[in-house]
């Protein structure tokens, strides 16, 4: 196991971590949370050596191997399969495994085309994916992922997502898609004020956990520090009677141990709003027979699409990469004509586009300021002010030159812009890719609170499940409207990999040519040795459900209780049941921790019985 203690690391005046400690067990598989720029990465660095802590220590076993997902491109085979096989672990009897890395390579997306092409002719996104088929083939014992999603399209991360669920070893991931973590992880562990929590479950169970305690801390402050007034306003009330001397000099003694709470700063967080145009009609926009292509005798992108866009829609955009999902905005948003077809606005309609390669348009020289106000004619010097801080550039930030700032910083500005700018009609290219969590979550809302209509280019599962209503579809070379929400379309099309996956499966099983005698016979057998071995570890994992239930249940009446004696400034009762939290949370994780091994353990049986069913 990996052994973080007492670490610490600032840049200048910014503290990033103030004496963190903590464990990665074997098998854990945690993700990484905390706003951007809290220290996710460094953390990272500093894991793989690449920085150094300003104090403390990080333990590696001797041995133990850590990978991860590099952003450097630097490759030596003069192909995209000879240079994944580059990662594979020796074979000690000289087995040929180059199929893992086929299978991975298929799994985020490339083609069996791609195999013999070479890796400096991908785009900068493939040989980010290369990289990924890389580190993953690789087997490590410690898996670090810093953001492995950024240059996935949705199908590819259905993918990652089924492949790290079967995980064996540590794993430790940043991703800003909520979703797609809570779906891989078994652990949380946040940076928040600087410190390090870890929780066993979802990043829900850590948010509500964090808000919890900082409302409890408030609580006890300003308990405190009525308790601290009442004192003060005895000791200067009888500081000069000799009778009451003994009194005073004893509050004294208390005003000394008493501890000083301090207020909690606000973490500045991304708040949206859109700001509407009025729109009197019922529909946006007509798009009608369009067809488009990058090359005059070329395979069409986009062949006879025709959606109407009404006033309250929320319309998502999905699909592979490089497919023509951001040809397709463009084409709605008239910054691109089709070959065929019309595209039809109302008269009265208002667009506001965010595309990522918008942030080219941004004048280098202005400041962040300027931008915002020449946004829109009625933007002043104050509003655009207000909007520059709601982006996270207050103050002085806010007179920062364009060309001094991150990509992520640029994308924000984008993001101000259109908050800016009325409209009835958003056009959003992937929004989310420089965003935490929090940002995400605020987006959202924005989004549901938005009377207008929205097109948005998504491979987030959390945005599309959170707000699409209609989808228009990129899969299998054709461009498909479906009128219902994502899930709808899973359940009743879905994509045509995962379709081609459960084809074989299914055929492979019809292409067995046993008697039917026989192979009753030997599932009869097989299924009763599955029973005896599946229901014990069931039973013993339905028990300790129960436990974790009952332990979660005396912590939040401990909770309450605690929070009721912080309201009486009950200093005695306060130490005693956060002792006893303690102790209850201490016991949650240790079963958390046995429950996971024995639901691993029923996982890879449970597989095992299946394989062995389906070889029937």
């Amino acid at each position: 196991m990996l052994k973080v203690s007492g670490l610490e690391k600032a840049y200048g005046s910014q503290v990033i971590f103030d004496n963190v400690s903590f464990v990665i067990n074997p098998g854990e598989r945690i993700g990484l949370i905390g706003r951007n720029g809290h220290g996710k990465t460094t953390l990272f660095k500093m894991i793989l050596g690449e920085e150094h802590p300003d104090a403390g220590a990080i333990s590696v076993p001797k041995h133990y191997t850590i990978g991860h997902l590099s952003q450097h491109i630097r490759f030596t085979e003069d192909t995209v399969l000879k240079e994944g096989c580059l990662s594979l672990p020796v074979s000690e009897d000289g087995i040929d495994e180059s199929y893992k890395v086929e299978t991975i390579l298929m799994g985020i997306g490339f083609t069996r085309d791609d195999f013999d092409r070479s890796p400096l002719m991908l785009s900068g996104g493939y040989q980010i994916r290369l990289n990924l088929a890389k580190v993953l083939v690789s087997e490590p014992n410690l898996l670090l992922l810093d953001e492995p999603t950024n240059y996935l399209d949705i199908v590819s991360m259905r993918w990652l997502t089924r492949f790290l669920r079967n995980w064996k070893d540590e794993l430790m991931i940043i991703t800003h898609d909520r979703d797609f973590m809570d779906s891989v992880t078994t652990y949380t562990m946040a940076i928040h004020r600087y410190k390090m929590q870890k929780i066993a479950g979802n990043t829900q169970k850590m948010y509500q956990q964090i808000l919890q305690q900082e409302e409890i801390h408030e609580k006890t402050r300003l308990n405190d520090a009525k308790k601290r007034e009442e004192i003060e306003e005895f000791v200067n009330r009888f500081r000069a009677k000799a009778t009451k001397a003994k009194a005073v000099q004893s509050r004294v003694k208390s005003l000394e141990k008493m501890g000083n709470l301090e207020k909690l700063s606000n973490i500045k967080t991304l708040d949206f709003s859109f700001k509407f145009a009025p729109f009197p009609g019922k529909w946006l926009m007509n798009a009608t027979d369009i067809s488009f292509s990058y090359q005059q005798n070329g395979q069409k992108l986009i062949d006879d699409l025709t959606i109407a866009v009404g006033k309250n829609d929320r319309i998502a955009i999905i699909g592979k990469n490089g497919k023509g999902k951001t040809t397709l905005l463009d084409i709605l948003a008239g910054e691109l004509q089709p070959q065929t077809g019309m595209v039809n606005h109302n008269q009265n309609s208002a667009i506001a586009y965010f595309g990522q390669t918008n942030v080219n348009r941004l004048g280098l020289q202005k400041t962040i300021e300027q931008e915002i106000m020449d946004t829109d004619p009625d933007c002043s010097k104050g509003v655009a002010r207000k909007i520059c801080g709601i982006m996270m550039f207050s103050g002085d930030n806010a007179l920062k030159k364009i060309d001094v700032l991150s990509g992520g910083e640029k994308s924000r500005v984008l993001l101000g812009k259109l908050l800016v700018t009325p409209a009835n009609l958003l056009l959003l290219d992937e929004p989310t890719n420089h965003l935490d969590m929090d940002s995400i979550d605020s987006l959202i809302e924005a989004i549901e609170e938005f009377d207008g209509g929205v097109i948005i280019v998504t491979h987030s599962e959390l945005i599309l499940n959170a707000v699409a209503t209609r989808l228009i579809v990129f899969d299998n070379d054709k461009v498909t409207v479906f009128e219902g929400n994502y899930q709808e379309f899973l359940d009743r099309v879905g994509w045509e990999s995962e379709r081609e996956e459960r084809e074989t499966r299914s055929s492979s099983k019809q292409n067995k040519n046993i008697n039917k005698k026989e192979l009753r016979r030997l599932r009869a057998q097989l299924n009763e040795k599955c029973s005896k071995t599946l229901g014990p570890l069931q039973k013993m994992i339905a028990d300790m459900e129960k436990d974790i239930m009952i332990l979660e249940k005396d912590v939040e009446i401990e909770s309450l209780a605690l929070v009721e004696a912080s309201e009486k400034g009950d200093s005695k009762a306060i130490s005693r049941l956060s002792v006893s939290i303690n102790k209850l949370n201490n016991r949650i994780a240790a079963t958390f921790k046995k429950l996971e091994l024995a639901v691993n353990e029923h996982a890879a049986k449970s597989k095992e019985f299946e394989q062995r069913l389906a070889e029937l």
